[in-house]
């Protein structure tokens, strides 16, 4: 059961950040296990739980991020993660479908929706949809931008389409979707009241990710990476 972050747990990810090595990490893990991997797990499960009790029909997975960085990737990084997080997501999803999703950070934490692993013939048919239905669409994203959801996403330089709304137009001309919303770490994060707030803010999202998740579902078999 998640209980609460605490000042420790900020100190050891800003700690890592500046002693990204393996003997300093090696000397300092049980102060990882204790402060960060444990309380993150015992959040992602917790959240898990109540979305399966609060979102009637919501059958899912959760996935939670290891500290260690692809070897592949490090790029003259350390070997660690300086950051973790944890997604939620269908579980008819191949885990490249649209996701709920929690991050941590050594100052803040935040939370959000995204489907960044869309692909363009994803991408395609979330316009289509989207056009198909557009008052559907604008009251999705509407009511997202009044509860202050921010939207991310790499948009296109050379947009797709232009409509008479600003805010159609953003969410329109986008490579992959996602919202979020950021806080600095303390407060809420430190008690057990974290996963009740983060569930609170993923129904809120809830119907742009069914929307989601049916362009992902009519596209099956989709394997084509490249953007």
């Amino acid at each position: 059961m998640f209980t609460g972050f605490s000042e420790r747990t900020g100190a050891f990810l800003w700690d890592l950040a500046f002693n990204n090595e393996r003997p300093w990490f090696l000397a300092h893990k049980q102060e990882f296990e204790d402060f960060v991997n444990t309380p993150v797990k015992a959040l992602a499960q917790d959240c898990y739980q109540l979305m399966g009790a609060r979102a009637p029909g919501f059958e899912g997975r959760v996935r939670v991020s290891r500290i260690y960085r692809d070897a592949r990737r490090l790029f003259g990084r350390g070997p660690y993660k300086d950051h973790l997080w944890f997604t939620l997501e269908d579980s008819r999803s191949r885990g490249d479908g649209p996701a709920f999703w929690f991050e941590l950070g050594p100052s803040d934490y935040s939370c959000g929706m995204g489907f960044y692993e869309a692909t363009p013939r994803q991408m395609e048919q979330y316009r289509r949809s989207a056009d198909a239905n557009l008052p559907r669409f604008r009251r999705l994203i509407g009511d997202l931008a009044r509860r202050g959801w921010t939207l991310g996403g790499e948009p296109y330089k050379r947009p797709k389409a232009l409509h008479d709304d600003a805010l159609v137009d953003a969410w329109y001309n986008c490579r992959w979707v996602s919202v979020h919303k950021s806080f600095d770490l303390g407060g809420a994060a430190f008690t057990d009241t974290l996963p009740g707030i983060l569930v609170d803010g993923w129904l809120e999202l809830l119907p742009m990710y069914q929307f989601l998740m049916e362009v992902y579902l009519s596209c099956p078999n989709e394997t084509d990476r490249a953007r």
